[in-house]
């Protein structure tokens, strides 16, 4: 199984898809970096070149993430290795 993985990555790295895939991890991941809490008042998106846009409930939750957003990037590109996210945008 682990060849298999290996596999993929050096297919994705020549091919140019890794960045890509990466970063569309983070839509997969999102509830599990904020939590529960933020992740019932949000929904992520989509992701183009590193900036990932986020809809919120409302905007007591925007302006409360608009102070979290560092943190949150921190959180993502830990998860997902490198600075793969850039930039959130909530809307």
């Amino acid at each position: 199984m682990q060849a298999l993985k290996t596999a993929i990555k050096i297919f994705l790295r020549k091919a140019g898809l890794e960045t890509g895939v990466k970063q569309n991890t983070a839509l997969l991941v999102w509830d599990e970096v904020v939590g529960e809490n933020i992740a019932e008042n949000t929904s992520p998106e989509k992701i183009e070149h590193g900036t990932l846009t986020v809809k919120v409930e409302n905007s007591s939750w925007r302006q409360e993430l608009v102070f979290k957003k560092k943190e949150i990037i921190e959180k993502l590109n830990s998860k997902l290795g490198k600075k793969t996210i850039k930039e959130i945008r909530f809307i």
